[in-house]
């Protein structure tokens, strides 16, 4: 995640299929502060929304603005076994449900129009450089 300048990564991004996250807002200059999040629940979206520019891992060079809930509030598990609750806004919230949609399966363009879908796609599809690549 630091080393591609991430701020979240899910475990299933990685081939490791667990409801795991980590998310890491810090900035540059702060120290890294890490925060792991165990089978996290959604379980409240403000009607106030934000938009941010969003990139994604699994997208390589895509960046899309995407419009969220300004605020979540989250239910998961931290690393010592303990239930806990994050109630957030700004960045951090917005990066909380863009890594719990991949949990769930969705990924940033999944929140697009079908046109604008199908034009990232094709765009994705002309930058593969394996042409003998077969993706099922």
């Amino acid at each position: 995640m630091y080393s591609f300048k991430g701020i979240g990564l899910a475990a299933v991004q990685i081939g490791i299929l667990k409801r795991v996250i980590v998310v890491d807002v810090s900035s540059n200059k702060e120290k890294k502060n890490p925060i792991s999040l165990i089978n996290p629940v959604i379980t409240k979206l403000s009607t106030q929304t934000t938009v941010y520019e969003e990139g994604c891992l699994s997208i390589p060079d895509t960046f899309l603005e995407i419009e969220r809930p300004k605020i979540c509030e989250v239910e998961y598990i931290n690393l010592d076994g303990k239930l806990k609750n994050i109630k957030c806004d700004g960045l951090l919230s917005t990066c909380l449900q863009h890594e719990i949609n991949h949990l769930d399966g969705k990924l940033i363009i999944d929140h697009l129009t079908k046109l604008k879908r199908d034009i990232i796609i094709k765009k994705i599809s002309k930058n593969k450089k394996n042409p003998n690549r077969v993706i099922v």
